[in-house]
């Protein structure tokens, strides 16, 4: 058995590192880190609970969008707040957006460079792997981040600026939309439709939304998709890195009077779907450089550090439902939202590196099909928010889905203050240390079985099967 330390990993936000142990040129057993301590949970303790909205979107600059969203549902229940339907609708829009420039960011810039290395030379999809993503030079590195500098042109018409807006409030968003700012994010979410419909897919995106089955999709064999799943094919990406661990997603997007989120809560598990119960969440520290005995509620958790703690191996938490880790995510949101293609995936492959990009794919075109829905239901006669009235004490807890996966803040007042205040990010999730019963997070368990060349000092298919997850490790420790 030999030791390899691979990190930190580039094109990552925050730090990370992994440990992996390795006989006969496979991975064995894998340890993954989040070596930065943040602690952005006391720094709530104490404070007005609507300080928690200045503070939350700055655990992470990626999906500020979402911590933000988190926070003010988390104090919307508390006191019980409904907001109107054009809050809902500019809520939805701003988290879809934020998330579409995510999914489009880590296919473009953060996954697909690894495939325009010398490595790969010789494949014969290489040379147009470097021509479109060689990182900084590749002609995606620019009209993707085009296209993504439009989306937060439309976020900044919703909530006045990108990251840490204070438009998302308990009751709805504080900006309201007239008629010629309707009509502008009409054009940006148009804009982008056509830049996925010629670039991206190169297929109408209703089309791409629907794909059933595998011939279908084989008939896509054209655009950046067509590439990855040329590569996917090639690679057999459709095996690597496969996750045991059930699927979970507390539900995106709720309908704007009430109706069904569009993608809907639960857990997948055995082929089945079953309903997702909060209370069956609970954080585990053994592994953690936390303080802790038993696995804790996360609305009864805390994080005092225990940097010297023998067992411990990373500082962040170790989520679990049901005491049995769970895996988040754009694959976890499709499979539950019944898309025929993405539950046929994963019933023949199961989560894995190709599984999982192109359930993020996918998603991306729903999304932006959904996006003009949205924009179509906002009505500037009607108001977007109603007010938040301070309370003394009470609970709350706040639900959404970031583009990496299931996000949960739990807040407890008390006199006014907040008292607790616990948030799950979804690299949490994902990227969690092993647990009192030494069961390995997802990642840590998808790593198990990777092929590691001879000489590797930052093996290939490992940077593969992590990026497939798109970690945020700033998120994970908050």
């Amino acid at each position: 058995m030999t030791r390899l330390i691979v990190g930190p990993f580039n094109r990552v936000e925050g730090d990370l590192e992994i440990r992996l142990e390795i006989k006969d040129g496979r991975v064995q057993e894998a340890f993954v880190t989040a070596p930065l301590f943040r602690d952005f949970e006391h720094l709530m303790e104490g404070r007005f609970p609507l300080d928690a909205l200045v503070i939350a979107p700055r655990i992470c600059g990626i999906c500020s969008v979402a911590q933000s969203a988190a926070s003010a549902l988390a104090l919307a229940d508390s006191a019980r707040l409904v907001m109107p339907p054009n809050g809902r609708a500019a809520f939805n829009l701003l988290q879809a957006l934020e998330n579409a420039a995510d999914h489009l960011v880590h296919f473009s810039l953060f996954f697909m460079p690894d495939f325009a290395r010398r490595f790969y030379e010789g494949r014969p999809w290489h040379e147009k792997a470097v021509a479109r993503f060689k990182a900084q030079q590749g002609e995606m590195a620019r009209r993707a981040a085009a296209a993504r500098t439009r989306l937060f042109a439309a976020i900044g018409l919703l909530a006045g600026k990108w990251p840490h807006t204070l438009a998302l409030q308990p009751g709805g968003t504080t900006k309201p939309i007239d008629q010629s700012e309707r009509i502008r994010l009409m054009e940006i979410v148009g804009e982008f439709r056509r830049f996925l419909e010629s670039e991206i897919f190169a297929a109408n995106l209703e089309r791409v939304a629907a794909l059933a089955t595998q011939s279908e999709l084989a008939e896509l064999k054209r655009g950046d998709f067509g590439l990855f799943l040329s590569i996917a094919d090639d690679l057999d990406l459709w095996r690597l890195g496969r996750s045991p661990a059930p699927l979970m997603s507390c539900g995106a997007f709720p309908g704007l009077e009430g109706e069904a989120h569009l993608f809907a809560s639960g857990l997948w598990r055995n082929g089945a779907r079953e309903a997702l119960d909060l209370a069956r969440i609970s954080e585990d520290v053994s592994r953690a450089w936390l303080q802790g005995g038993q696995p804790l509620h996360p609305s009864r958790g805390t994080s005092q550090p225990e940097a010297d703690k023998p067992d411990g191996y990373s500082w962040s938490k170790a989520p679990r439902l049901d005491g049995r880790p769970v895996e988040v995510g754009a694959l976890a949101r499709q499979v539950l939202a019944g898309q025929p293609l993405v539950r046929a995936m994963f019933a023949e492959f199961g989560s894995t590196v190709a599984t999982r990009v192109a359930a993020r794919l996918i998603e991306l075109a729903r999304l932006t099909v959904q996006m003009e829905i949205w924009v179509g239901a906002l009505d500037p006669r009607q108001p977007f928010c109603v007010p938040f009235a301070a309370i003394d004490g009470g609970q709350g807890v706040g639900l959404a889905e970031a583009a990496r996966g299931s996000l949960g803040h739990w807040l407890s007042i008390e006199r006014g203050k907040i008292s607790r205040y616990q948030v799950i990010a979804p690299t949490t999730w994902n990227f969690s240390p092993r647990d009192g019963q030494s069961l390995p997070g997802p990642v840590e368990a998808a790593l198990v079985g990777t092929k590691v060349e001879a000489g590797e000092a930052s093996p290939l298919a490992v940077q593969h099967v992590v990026r497939s997850f798109d970690p945020c490790m700033a998120c994970t420790v908050h």
